[in-house]
């Protein structure tokens, strides 16, 4: 008996990938099940996997990708700026940035539901860089989230909230040193206002919500205008940083 169990034993073959259940699906339903997993960590993890897993969790129909550095601008998805992907982006998108280099970013408004990450490990990798003279470097005015970017204001605010629900998660926003300090703003809401929104565009309900985010320079981490308020507040110092906990939300 103990013979023919070590020979059972023997006979075992570990199962590789090209064996599992799951890649007996085709492409389509592979990509139809990845679109369910956030974007960042899990769809980003399936791209381990294998070769082809990577090629699907980086399909177009996924991911829109901004890289400055492409050559081949034909090829589908890819885009040299921000403001062009947010263009041709439909709602639910995901728009994957490219780590290194910086971005500019000034006045570009989001007035559809996407989702913008930053392709590298930690923020500071992927750069958003919004120049003197513009209000702002990203204008929301429908539900958006933001994750693992840095966002970098020289005068005025890193983003502006209109309406909808803005998520910001894992970031990092900057209002650089300057002596017209006073008139910086990392965040700053109008929603609830006397500003006239689109009905196209309107949403149930405004609020943002910030975790886990640093932010450093400008007069106050949020300034409202609208009829939303800074509420539960919590903050976390590090050794060199402090993060913030906080929602922007109706009283």
């Amino acid at each position: 008996m103990e013979e023919q169990g070590k020979q059972k034993k023997k006979n075992k073959k570990p199962l590789s990938s090209s064996f599992c259940p799951i890649n007996n699906l085709d492409d389509g339903c592979l990509m139809h099940i990845f679109s369910f997993l956030s974007p960042i960590p899990d769809r980003y993890n399936t791209a381990l996997v294998c070769h082809r897993w990577c090629y699907l969790a980086c399909h177009p129909r996924l991911w829109l990708r901004v890289e400055q550095s492409a050559k081949d601008l034909s090829e589908p998805g890819v885009f040299p700026s921000i403001e062009k992907a947010v263009s041709a982006a439909r709602p639910g998108d995901t728009i994957l940035i490219a780590a290194g280099g910086r971005h500019l970013a000034s006045n570009i408004q989001i007035n559809k539901p996407l989702c913008l990450i930053g392709g590298g490990e930690l923020p500071d990798e992927t750069t958003l860089l919004c120049s003197r003279g513009s209000d702002s470097a990203l204008e929301f005015i429908s539900t958006c989230k933001l994750a693992n970017l840095t966002v970098k204001a020289e005068l005025g605010c890193c983003l502006l909230h209109k309406s909808g629900r803005l998520t910001i998660d894992s970031c990092i926003l900057q209002c650089e040193a300057s002596p017209l300090d006073y008139l910086s703003c990392p965040i700053i809401s109008t929603a609830g206002g006397n500003e006239v929104v689109s009905s196209a565009v309107k949403t149930k309900g405004n609020r943002v919500s910030v975790s886990q985010t640093r932010i450093e320079g400008g007069a106050k981490a949020v300034l409202t205008s609208g009829d939303l308020t800074l509420q539960q507040v919590r903050v976390i110092y590090a050794r060199t940083f402090v993060y913030f906990w906080f929602d922007v939300d109706s009283q």
